[in-house]
């Protein structure tokens, strides 16, 4: 499968942002600190940083990682949504990954009464509270790369992935449930890494609900029902029809007086094969043309 390319040119951009942090750090510049997401409070905040943060990397594995999911994912992600819908849909994530970041330090800030205070005192030295504060700062494409695996997890649930660590095959819905309990854990966990667990969670949930809202749109558009209230009925009514045929089989040889069936009938077979699909992938991994042949009459 070719790389599409937005995918590809989001990879490129997280690429050239590494190399000229390596290159400006030469001359005593650290982007990382420029284009970071800092802490709303702190005074080099910036609203851009919501956007620039997520194409800023801490070091080599990072990037590496973030861009290695990328592309396993964001490819397949981008073939389903469309390239506009899905580089819309990778910068969301990453918004609200850095939003999401922002609340969580902002109660934070106010649950240790850090509010109370102009001096922190490090240990070995004072700082201004100012200062420290700019300290707080998040980088990384890790929340639009949460967010890409969600839409992976939930339009390909039954997928096998091949786990790198351990090397193991899973289907997609355990492997994303496993990596979002994770996250969850660690992040309550209060472990004091430097990683933005909070950040992922966001990305993730983010990424939920974009692609809840797609599937939804895509429902409507191939069915004509906007809930599920509306599609019962005609599924009870499909179902019906469809049993019918299995206790009426048609003779090897049609009498003459008989109608010949209309060229519009779905073929029996396909019908089964179009019910086995909904009953093992859910209704949703049907393709439009199934699902028109679904309720055809």
């Amino acid at each position: 499968m070719l790389t599409p390319p937005v995918t590809k040119n989001l990879i490129i951009i997280n690429g050239l942002f590494f190399f000229a942090l390596i290159a400006t750090e030469r001359w005593g510049v650290d982007l990382n600190h420029l284009l970071g997401l800092h802490f709303i409070l702190a005074p080099n905040f910036n609203p851009l940083q919501l956007l620039t943060y997520m194409f800023m990397h801490a070091n080599i594995s990072h990037i590496v990682f973030n861009m290695f999911s990328l592309w396993m994912f964001g490819r397949i992600i981008e073939s389903v949504l469309g390239s506009r819908k899905f580089i819309v849909f990778y910068l969301l994530c990453g918004i609200v990954a850095g939003l999401s970041q922002e609340l969580v330090q902002l109660v934070s800030y106010y649950a240790q009464g850090l509010n109370n205070y102009e001096i922190v005192n490090l240990g070995t030295t004072t700082i201004p509270m100012s200062q420290y504060l700019s300290t707080w700062t998040t980088i990384g494409a890790s929340g639009c790369c949460y967010g890409i695996l969600i839409a992976y997890g939930m339009l390909f649930p039954n997928e096998r992935v091949l786990l790198l660590i351990p090397p193991i095959p899973m289907k997609a819905k355990y492997m994303v449930t496993g990596f979002i309990a994770l996250e969850l854990i660690i992040a309550l966990g209060a472990s004091g890494d430097s990683v933005a667990h909070f950040a992922h969670l966001g990305g993730a949930a983010a990424g939920w609900l974009l692609i809840r809202l797609y599937k939804k749109k895509e429902h409507q558009r191939s069915t004509g029902f906007t809930t599920w209230e509306e599609y019962e009925p005609h599924k009870k009514s499909f179902k019906e029809k469809v049993s019918g045929l299995f206790r009426h089989k048609p003779s090897k040889r049609q009498p003459e007086n008989e109608s010949k069936p209309s060229r519009d009938e779905v073929p029996v077979e396909e019908l089964n094969h179009i019910l086995e699909k909904i009953k093992r992938s859910g209704y949703e991994s049907l393709s439009a043309d199934e699902k028109e042949k679904l309720f055809r009459k």
